[in-house]
């Protein structure tokens, strides 16, 4: 009997033993894997911070252009000041006629609207479309500098610098050199900045309305 309850005690001491070494097992395990997941969060943030912080500048950097894939009215207002189509969306027609601009007034030729370019024409980044009045009418500015838009696109396609197979009708709005020179022009409506031209139509349509592009109005 001595034997037999020196045994059981023997067996009660390696049982106990086990079920320490197992709950210091679990312990460790629990504390890796409490310290792995505060690592990982803490780097995660990091990475998250220092990912933030580098993407700031690039965002920066590229303010204010206008590119392939701009839209908004910034872009309309651009597109108008190039007398082609303005839907609002900067797509290749866009692009080409920003580096038809570009080439024309010497500036670095390469479809993208920055600083340089929009400054040239009198234009920057956060540029807005005038609300329209009424319905588009001679009253309003915005009216009439739509119709005019629509006159040089149909005139021209809106390039300054087109001259009629003839040679007589010359420039965005195919003045004639008589009708160029009662506006207050002088030399060739096609030589001539794309902003005078831009005046020199809009004081010929408050004068005449539609009617001196019989063809296009």
């Amino acid at each position: 009997m001595w034997k037999k309850s020196l045994e059981a005690s023997r067996a009660r001491r390696a049982a106990a033993a086990i079920a320490r070494r197992r709950r210091l097992r679990t312990r460790g395990s629990t504390g890796s894997l409490l310290a792995v997941a505060l690592l990982t969060g803490v780097l995660g943030a990091g990475m998250a911070i220092g990912h933030e912080v580098s993407e700031r500048p690039a965002a920066r950097a590229g303010a204010g252009l206008l590119k392939i894939g701009s839209s908004g009215p910034a872009v309309t207002a651009l597109q108008r000041k190039l007398g082609i189509a303005a839907d609002g969306v900067f797509g290749r027609q866009t692009r080409a006629a920003v580096r038809r601009f570009q080439r024309r007034n010497g500036l670095t030729v390469d479809g993208v609207a920055g600083a340089q370019t929009l400054g040239a024409l009198g234009l920057s980044a956060r540029s807005r479309e005038a609300p329209a009045r009424g319905d588009g009418s001679r009253g309003g500015r915005s009216g009439t500098s739509a119709a005019l838009q629509r006159i040089a696109q149909c005139e021209s396609g809106g390039d300054p610098s087109a001259v009629s197979p003839d040679g007589r009708y010359r420039g965005k709005y195919q003045f004639d050199r008589a009708t160029w020179r009662a506006m207050g022009g002088s030399g060739d409506p096609a030589a001539a900045p794309e902003a005078e031209q831009d005046r020199r139509a809009q004081r010929l349509y408050d004068q005449r309305g539609g009617a001196a592009w019989p063809s296009c109005a």
